[in-house]
């Protein structure tokens, strides 16, 4: 299974956002939209999980959209919240894959068998930061993340 993971879109989906995730079987977006549009683009390309972000909780069209979610991905249980910061400090034993954004700051950080995984930002470059999504393969047990570069 392939997933693609972006977060920080603000409004701008980057033709080369929608490039690298073209073939996913989910996209997981960490919130932080910015413009409904976005949320129609990535779902036409793939089912999608997703949380609003600090920016999008005052835009009405957000409204619905939750703040923290669990769900299966690909057999590894997943929580994703906008904000590292609203991680609960005692995670419970089966959520094995922490998705997050906020931050703009890619990272992939392996804690005692459990992936956190922040995509960076795909949308308006913000100070010297790349511009990035992610990718995650999953084969069972087995599951590989990437950071994908979007700009030179």
């Amino acid at each position: 299974m392939r997933v693609g993971v972006i977060a920080d879109t603000h409004g701008l989906l980057r033709p080369e956002a929608v490039d690298a995730l073209v073939g996913c079987e989910l996209i997981v977006h960490a919130g932080d939209i910015g413009k409904p549009q976005v949320i129609e683009v990535l779902e036409a390309l793939a089912p999608l999980q997703i949380v609003r972000g600090n920016n999008d909780v005052k835009l009405p069209w957000a409204a619905p959209l939750a703040d923290v979610l669990r769900f299966d991905m690909g057999g590894w249980q997943t929580l994703l919240v906008h904000d590292i910061a609203d991680v609960p400090a005692a995670l419970d034993e089966p959520v094995r894959v922490v998705i997050t954004g906020h931050s703009h700051k890619p990272l992939i950080d392996w804690r005692e068998g459990r992936l956190y995984l922040n995509p960076g930002s795909a949308g308006p470059r913000r100070f010297k930061l790349p511009v990035t999504v992610a990718v995650i393969e999953i084969e069972g047990e087995r599951l590989v993340p990437r950071i994908i570069p979007l700009l030179d």
